[in-house]
């Protein structure tokens, strides 16, 4: 009995899939990766729980971290870098007290630097958060006094209605 092509083309890279989708890659990359069309690579996933969990399981880790990523980003957080110093080592005569040498030598250490809260993360988090609070465009209604059009002066004198 032939295999099908999910035995040949699917099942033997679980791990590779499993890869992908953890990297962040979309159905239909990975299907197109597989050489396989996206409708069938859809029917697989639904046939097959295997593949159903291996992408499941995965975009969820990947999705996990770029959360942990934006949230980070929307409180601000320190980082430590490695640097590199010029030192400058002073040699004095014992008996005298008088500055003999100076060398200067290179030394690397760690410095720690503040990466501040990022605006862009904050606005992104509060709208998708609090859409009902932070969301663009809001539905206001405006009217005058009893139920009248609004009328509104803007500092250019009208004529008097007659």
């Amino acid at each position: 009995m032939a295999k099908t092509k999910y035995e040949t083309q699917v099942e033997p890279k679980i791990d590779e899939i499993s890869s992908w989708a953890r990297e962040g890659m979309i159905d239909k990359d990975i299907a197109s990766k597989l050489n396989i069309a996206y409708s069938t690579f859809r029917e697989y996933v639904k046939k097959h729980s295997a593949l159903s969990a291996a992408l499941k399981t995965n975009k969820e880790q990947a999705d996990a971290k770029v959360e942990s990523s934006l949230f980070k980003k929307t409180q601000g957080y320190n980082v430590p870098i490695k640097k590199t110093f010029k030192c400058k080592k002073t040699i004095f005569d014992k008996n005298t007290g008088r500055k003999v040498e100076e060398i200067e030598e290179l030394k690397e250490g760690f410095d720690e630097v503040h990466v501040p809260a990022d605006t862009t993360s904050i606005i992104f988090w509060l709208k998708n958060r609090k859409p009902d609070i932070w969301k663009d465009k809001r539905d206001v209604e405006m009217g005058g006094k009893d139920g009248e059009p609004l009328s509104v002066n803007f500092g250019i004198p009208r004529p008097e209605k007659e």
